[in-house]
Order: C-alpha cells, then sequence, then structure tokens
C-alpha cells in the first residue's frame, strides 16, 4: 500500500545528474530525526519543499529508508527553509553567509524580492552591483531551467543536458524543440541523434519525418567521422541511414538530396564511384590537398644557393656529432625542397636531425618555427631543439569568436616550419595548419607512421607518404646510445612482429618489464600495486607525477573507467574535501585530469593534462591547473573532463611519460593489434612495464591494423593541382 510523506530538504546526500537518482535528507514534522528518501528528481535544493508518495524501505546498511516512486518539489515558505535555499549553492553569488542576512530582513519575502525586487539587495552587506548581476543572473536562469525541466523529465533527458539547451536556445526552448527535436543533435553539445530521436518519437513525432531522416544520414556521416573516415560512398551512406532508422531507401535518398542542395552535404564522383561527406569534411580534405600541392610547387625556398654537403659538414662540427647518411639525405631533401617528411621509430636520430636542420636554417638568419598537437608534445620539442615551441592550435591563434586567426589571409610568419608527431595531424587541423603556411616556405613534418593513426578523421602522414607528391625520408638505424634500451628494442620488435625480451627476474635495474597475471580480477590489483608500491619504491618515481597507465580501451575491469576510480580511490582517497560529479564520474581536488575535447574559447584543447586545484559547490565551479594557466569550469561543463590517472593508447598519443605501465589482457581482444602496442610502449621514456596475458601480447603483436579510412587525399594529392582545388584552399 502506498504511503505519503512530506517535509523540507535539509540535505541532498547524493544526487546523479545523468538520471536524476537522488538520497535526500527531509525533515518531517513530528520526528526527531531526519528521513531518507530514494527518488528520482531532474534537479534538487536544500530548504525545497518535497511531498512524496512510496514505501518504507529497510536496507541492511542504511536502515530505514523511504523510498519514493512520484516526488514534488516546490519553493520553501518559511525563513529557515529559504535560508537554506539560497544558502545551497544553487544559487551563484550566494552563500550561507549572505542567504542569512537577506532572509533576516525580508523573512518570507526573501524570494519574492529575489524574483521581484533584486535591486533593494544592493542594501545588504555584502552584495555590490558586480555580486547582484551573477546573482539575478544564476535566479533568471534557475527558474528557466526549471521551466525545461519540467518539460524535459518526462521525457526522460536529464539536468546537465537541460542546462546546456537553455544556453542554446534560451526561453524558445520548448518550443524549439516542439517544432524540430532533431535540432538538439545538431546544435547542442552532449545530445546525439539517439537522444534526440527517443524524445521526438515521445512527441509524437512521425517515424518518416523528413527531419527524422535528415538527421539520421547526418548522424550516419558523424558517426563514420568519429570512426576516422572523411567520408564515404553514397550506397553505404544510404545503408546504414535504413539500418538506423528503418525507413525506405527512396526516404533516404530524397533526404540526402535535400541536404546536398542546402550545402550540409558534398557529393563527388571519382574514378566512377561517387562519395558523400559533410560538407565542411569535404572542405577539409580538399583544402589541404591544395595546400600541400601550393607549398610544394613554390618556385622559391628560403634557403639561398648553398654548398649542402658544406653545410653538412659545418653543423656536424657545430654539434660534435656524425650524422647517419639517411640524416644528412634528410637535411639535403629539406634545402631543395619546400615540403618534407622525415619518419621513423624511436631512436633512430629524428630529434638530432631536427636539431642539425634547425642550425643550418638559423645559420642564414632564418626565422624557424616549433609546433606539435598537444601540450606535451611542444614540449617535448622545446626542450629536445632548445628553441621555443607551441601546440599547433595556439600557433594559429584560435579567437572565442569562432576562427583561427592565423589563415591564408592572415598567414603565419617563418621560413621553417617543422611539425613534430605529425602521425597525430588529422585532416581537419592540417587543413587549418597547412593553409596558414606562406607559399615559398619549408615545411617539414616529423612523424612516426607506424603508430596509430590520428584520433580525428582521416590518415594525412599516411596519405602525404604513399601518393609520393613530397620527398620522403625514413630513418632506421637505431643509434648506439639507443641501442642499450629495452624500451626501444622492444618497439622496434614490436613493429617487426616479434614479441619483446623484457628485463629477466633478478636482472639489475632495467627500462622494460613484463609482468604475467592472467586472471583479470588480480591484474586490476597489480597494476594498482605496480603504480603505488613498487615502482615507486624500486625506481624512485612519484605516483601521481611520473607513472602513467594506459589501457588499450575504456570499458571491463582493465579498461579506463574502472581502473581510473580504483586509482583514485588509492592516490587520492576521500577525506571529506568538496567533490563535484558529472555524468558518474566524481572530481575532488588532487585529481589527475584531461580535457577531453577542443574549447577554443577556454583556450584548452583535447588531450591537455592537469590537476583539480579547488572544487567551489557555493560557485558551482572546478578550476584545473594546467602547465601554463589555470581553467575553471561550471560544474555542467565537466563532461569536458576526465580522470586521467588511466588514459586510453589513443588518447597518450603525442605525449611521453617517465613511466607507462600497460595492462595486455585477452579481455581487451576487440582492440589489441600491433600498433596500439606499439603507440603505447613508445610513450615510455624511462620505464615501461607491461603487465597481464603472454597470450594476449602475442595476440596483439600478430594482429595487423587491415581496416582502411575512407580518404580520398591520397589520390587528391598524387594528382596535379587544378583550379577546382585551388578554389577549395581559399575557400576552406
Amino acid at each position: 500500500m502506498s504511503e505519503s510523506l512530506a517535509g523540507i530538504i535539509e540535505r541532498v546526500t547524493f544526487h546523479n545528474p545523468d538520471n536524476g537518482f537522488s538520497v535526500l535528507k527531509v525533515h518531517v514534522e513530528g520526528r526527531n530525526e531526519p528521513v531518507a528518501v530514494l527518488c528520482t528528481l531532474t534537479m534538487v535544493t536544500p530548504g525545497e519543499h518535497l511531498e512524496a508518495t512510496g514505501k518504507w524501505v529497510l536496507d541492511r546498511d542504511h536502515g530505514r529508508q523511504f523510498q519514493a516512486d512520484k516526488v514534488r518539489t516546490t519553493p520553501p515558505e518559511t525563513p529557515a527553509g529559504i535560508e537554506r535555499f539560497l544558502g545551497s549553492g544553487a544559487i551563484k553569488g550566494l552563500g550561507p553567509g549572505l542567504a542569512a542576512r537577506i532572509v533576516a530582513l525580508y523573512k518570507e519575502r526573501s524570494l519574492e524580492i529575489l524574483d521581484q525586487f533584486p535591486e533593494v539587495l544592493r542594501h545588504i552587506r555584502g552584495i555590490g552591483a558586480d555580486r547582484l548581476r551573477k546573482v539575478r543572473a544564476s535566479w533568471e536562469e534557475q527558474k528557466s531551467i526549471r521551466e525545461i525541466m519540467l518539460f524535459l523529465q518526462t521525457h526522460g533527458i536529464g539536468p546537465a543536458r537541460a542546462v546546456r539547451i537553455y544556453k542554446t536556445y534560451g526561453a524558445k526552448s520548448v518550443s524549439t524543440i516542439r517544432e524540430n527535436p532533431y535540432c538538439l543533435a545538431a546544435d547542442v553539445r552532449g545530445i546525439g541523434f539517439k537522444t534526440a530521436d527517443e524524445l521526438a518519437r515521445k512527441l509524437g513525432m512521425d517515424p518518416r519525418s523528413p527531419h527524422r531522416v535528415r538527421a539520421a544520414v547526418r548522424y550516419a556521416l558523424q558517426e563514420l567521422t568519429s570512426s576516422g573516415h572523411c567520408g564515404t560512398l553514397v550506397p553505404n551512406a544510404i545503408e546504414q541511414t535504413v539500418a538506423l532508422v528503418g525507413v525506405e531507401p527512396a526516404a533516404v535518398e530524397t533526404a540526402v538530396e535535400f541536404l546536398v542542395d542546402s550545402g550540409e552535404l558534398t557529393r563527388e564522383t571519382l574514378a566512377g564511384q561517387t562519395a558523400i561527406y559533410l560538407t565542411g569534411m569535404y572542405k577539409s580534405e580538399t583544402g589541404l590537398a591544395a595546400s600541400v600541392q601550393r607549398l610544394a610547387n613554390a618556385k622559391t625556398h628560403p634557403l639561398p644557393q648553398i654548398d649542402v654537403e658544406a653545410a653538412l659538414t659545418w653543423v656536424e662540427g657545430k654539434l660534435k656529432l656524425q650524422l647517419a647518411e639517411a640524416q644528412r639525405e634528410a637535411i639535403r631533401q629539406a634545402c631543395r625542397h619546400n615540403v618534407v617528411v622525415i619518419t621513423g621509430g624511436p631512436g633512430v636520430g629524428k630529434t638530432t636531425l631536427v636539431r642539425s636542420l634547425l642550425e643550418i636554417f638559423a645559420a642564414k638568419k632564418l626565422r624557424c618555427v616549433l609546433a606539435a598537437p598537444t601540450g606535451r608534445a611542444a614540449r617535448r620539442l622545446a626542450e629536445s631543439s632548445g628553441r621555443q615551441a607551441q601546440t599547433m592550435h595556439r600557433l594559429l591563434a584560435w579567437q572565442p569568436a569562432g576562427q583561427f586567426q592565423k589563415n591564408h589571409r592572415e598567414p603565419l610568419a617563418g621560413d621553417l616550419f617543422v611539425f613534430d608527431e605529425s602521425s597525430m595531424v588529422d585532416v581537419v587541423l592540417g587543413n587549418q595548419l597547412l593553409r596558414a603556411i606562406p607559399t615559398g616556405a619549408c615545411v617539414v613534418m616529423v612523424g612516426d607512421v607506424d603508430q596509430l593513426p590520428s584520433v580525428g578523421p582521416g590518415t594525412v602522414l599516411a596519405d602525404l607518404i604513399a601518393s609520393r607528391a613530397v620527398p620522403v625520408v625514413k630513418l632506421t638505424q637505431i643509434f648506439r646510445q639507443a641501442q642499450h634500451s629495452r624500451i626501444i628494442a622492444a618497439a622496434h620488435a614490436i613493429h617487426q612482429g616479434e614479441r619483446p625480451e623484457p628485463a629477466a627476474p633478478g636482472e639489475e635495474l632495467s627500462d622494460f618489464y613484463f609482468a604475467e597475471c592472467e586472471d583479470p580480477q588480480a591484474l586490476q590489483s597489480l597494476v594498482v600495486k605496480l603504480v603505488r608500491e613498487r615502482i615507486p619504491e624500486r625506481f624512485g618515481l612519484d605516483p601521481l607525477r611520473d607513472i602513467q597507465v594506459l589501457s588499450p580501451m575504456n570499458r571491463g575491469l582493465l579498461g579506463t573507467r574502472q581502473l581510473n576510480a580504483v586509482l583514485q580511490a588509492t592516490l587520492n582517497p576521500d577525506q571529506g574535501q568538496p567533490a563535484a560529479t558529472s555524468f558518474g564520474t566524481l572530481f575532488r581536488a588532487g585529481d589527475r585530469v584531461i580535457q577531453t575535447e577542443n574549447n577554443y574559447d577556454r583556450d584548452v584543447f583535447n588531450g591537455d593534462m592537469g590537476t583539480v586545484a579547488k572544487v567551489d559547490p557555493e560557485e558551482q565551479q572546478l578550476t584545473v591547473a594546467y602547465e601554463n594557466q589555470t581553467v575553471t569550469y561550471d560544474f555542467n561543463d565537466l563532461d569536458e573532463l576526465s580522470l586521467a590517472y588511466v588514459l586510453t593508447i589513443h588518447k597518450s598519443q603525442g605525449s611521453e611519460y617517465p613511466a607507462v605501465v600497460i595492462p595486455v589482457h585477452t579481455q581487451h581482444f576487440v582492440m589489441l593489434q600491433r600498433n596500439l602496442i606499439y603507440t603505447g610502449v613508445t610513450r615510455g621514456k624511462k620505464l615501461v612495464v607491461l603487465a597481464g596475458s603472454k597470450r594476449a601480447l602475442d595476440m596483439a603483436i600478430e594482429r595487423q591494423e587491415t581496416s582502411q579510412r575512407f580518404t580520398r587525399l591520397r589520390e587528391r594529392l598524387a594528382a596535379p593541382p587544378d583550379d577546382e582545388q585551388m578554389s577549395q584552399f581559399k575557400n576552406a
């Protein structure tokens, strides 16, 4: 039999913004102790009045609780409830102290004053013009969000996404969604086609609606892009969309025609095959090809006519080294050609080659510009070259208005551009980068083509090499100082399809080990022990700063999600400090975190790593200290962050860590392949420990990636440039 309960919410013990599950402490009149209420609420604040129906249950650990199946909250009416409500942190700028002053003066009318006559609050000590603006804006936002949430709650959308919907559409949120719920997938970060489709179904939209089919076509292409493809053949796009929404192929063909006519998609026929692209992706691919050909075919070179052989002898003497023949050949090519690719594995002298090249260009008073895709890679490049280096995004000077300041109209200043870790460069970044290089400059792209391809779409470095459109030098000779490193030997063995040779038990300190463990639960415990005890004790490394765990995948007992939670509890345990929760992930001060998407407004980019410096429940903000800046996030934007005690190997590209621990198990079967393990091993600078199953390691080494990303960059580079390609460069 259902029972009723009513009271004032004293404390929010737990609230999951993703699904609304909440555990509340509620003061019920006539009871001495607050009651624990389990319910689902999109938004909840201490001080609110709660009415619920449900049943009492007895929990073995937590005692008697009220499990609500229906619940409603209303703003508080008593001074005590209003004070608790205003001081809870829900309204930015109001903490417990200011809330007490407001309620002491206005009592039951406090919310009415805040809503209708906020200017009178200026008379209260501590509330100036700036704070009042912040409080008023937060109050209005909360009101609008609550109205939107009431609408969205009945249709299965949680509060974190509701906040973004409000920020995108403002007061028109509900009317916009009713008219076309699929606009959410295009306009609101964090809402995809499937969420919008479910909402459309609940709103009663026709499953054959053109809005739905067009959104499905976009989604199918976006999913392909997320998997590394730049586009796809038209029949494949139609097939995937039909499978997604179950409509007739003719309806999809009509949607494709509409999207092509509107400019959202671009269709192209090459060699008798018709492909379709998201237009932005098409412009990136064709623009990149045009930029490479423009630079490679330039009539001038930054270097004057010099005796290259004499320059080689001079730089060897200056740096007190002897270059290998392949290194000498790479320098010859860079002194004669405007675009050159240099590739090779670890220990083959790429760093020495770059230093030598920089010395030669600098000796002629030429401007040298160095950049890499990530902050860590840029720092490594600066340290190894002794010159300033920066990330590619910062080099291109992104502006908050939404554009790179440097482009073909406002090109970069420089004569020699060296881009390291070029295997990480995708088609979109490659297009933005090369279109900003002035014609006549020299571009040297350095990278290991045998690593994983870029996380983003395309295979830029591999396509440049395969197209033969520019000179390519592959370094293969392992230098003497690198021959003593087991890490480098292991990497080259893996690349050649052989099991690497780890240090033997009892051997003196080495830099490469394999710790065998077959049971997944035991392996999880072993990884924790390696990070917390064994590596710090034996090698003197700090578990928070120096040791990075790299997992082949996100899911499972040995994936990043589970291991991050376990290592967080071990290395940064809960000691009662303030915390913030986002989609099931808990963040507290001291946590190692990583930015998971480019945010140009905050000037932080996918792969940037930092440490949580502060969690402020009152302002609903979290602050992260990155190497060169401090960035503040609203709690609603925390899905841009992930814990970084453990990263996927994909996310580690371009970075180097003092010590790396890689769990390798058959649980990772789907991801196990040679270039994945090779990339992981090459991330370690002083120490690499593989832990797990030898069978899984053998499986990974034997499997080479066979899937091909759909991109036509190679064909575009190999073809002679034409007027259409150059127009793509100008318009990209």
